[in-house]
């Protein structure tokens, strides 16, 4: 998969078989999306184009609603597309003058101009241009103009596999890990460094890794203890200031997460905190890509520290039951 990081950096081609639209999460659905945008590409012998946008066009559109939380951060939408077998994916700028050019400019300037367009495929709802008010009514109503045909893929073909990015978001913040990882596809990840906490997991017999999360808008699943797959990296490349690189991680090790504010200790302060079962190397510094496999219990307050800690040894007994 090519990868660019603006249009500007794009060639349009020949016989471009395009899909647009932020795709997070990169769910079943969409995949559904994607495996027929293959099809299609395979068809008349064209090349397969994802279109996406950084950031994400909310914040630009409406710059104060703070509740946008997203799925993947931009680096995990690229992991999980790379491993698609998509041709092209251009991720581009999305700004106020994109999100103002009518419909018809759109098409003409996107669409035909940078992207060389033979077929467009869409999910049913998709909408572009000014206020959202292009539809698959324009893309029909352009098509033979700029000489391109367009397929929306139906409402019914997407709802069978009864799955859509916020029922993802509503099964994360439930702690339901077992249904968002079902209507993903592959288990929900957090991607961030290894910063320097107070140490209070050492006191007791438990070090953690303290995770700051790269993405300031990504969801934070419910607070609780997760059975985790770790994938260490030395460092990630962000897409939206270098190229990418997918970048092998150097280990992968399995533990336990816990995402809370520590109310035994009278924590203020959400903290996410990976312990790895079987691993002593220093890791401060380094990029963890954390993948929940299992939640295993809310957050609780314990009367005193041995209680939390035996608590915390009968949670490491079920997780090694659950992934060893």
């Amino acid at each position: 998969m090519k990868i660019y990081r603006s249009l500007d950096d794009f060639k349009a081609l020949e016989n471009a078989v395009v899909t647009i639209g932020t795709f997070d999460g990169v769910h079943i659905g969409h995949q559904k999306i994607l495996t027929h945008l293959k099809e299609c590409a395979k068809k008349i012998n064209g090349e397969t184009v994802l279109l996406t946008f950084y950031p994400h066009p909310r914040l630009i559109i409406n710059p104060d609603d703070d509740s946008l939380r997203l799925i993947n951060d931009i680096e995990e939408k690229v992991s999980r597309l790379s491993e698609l077998d998509i041709d092209h994916l251009i991720i581009t700028p999305f700004s106020r003058d994109f999100s103002n050019q009518t419909p018809e400019e759109y098409i003409s300037n996107v669409l035909v101009g940078k992207l060389g367009t033979k077929k467009i495929v869409i999910g049913y709802d998709h909408h572009f241009g000014k206020d959202r008010s292009g539809s698959l009514k324009d893309l029909q109503q352009y098509a033979d103009i700029f000489d391109y045909s367009v397929e929306q893929i139906p409402e019914q073909d997407i709802n069978d596999v009864a799955v859509s990015s916020t029922r993802i978001r509503l099964a994360l913040i439930t702690g339901d890990i077992k249904t968002a990882n079902l209507y993903l596809g592959y288990p929900f990840e957090l991607t961030g460094t290894v910063i320097r906490g107070d140490q209070i997991g050492r006191t007791i017999g438990f070090p953690t890794a303290n995770l700051q999360v790269h993405e300031q808008h990504k969801l934070i699943p419910a607070y609780g203890i997760y059975a985790v797959e770790v994938h260490i990296f030395d460092h990630l490349q962000n897409i939206t200031t270098g190229e990418y690189v997918e970048i092998q991680p150097i280990k992968i090790a399995k533990g336990m997460g816990y995402i809370g504010t520590r109310p035994t200790v009278d924590g203020m302060n959400r903290s996410i905190e990976i312990s790895l079962f079987d691993f002593n190397d220093d890791i401060y510094g380094k990029t963890l890509r954390v993948k929940f496999l299992h939640f295993i219990r809310h957050d609780e307050r314990f009367d005193s520290l041995q209680e939390m800690k035996d608590q915390i040894q009968e949670d490491e007994k079920q997780i090694r039951a659950l992934l060893f």
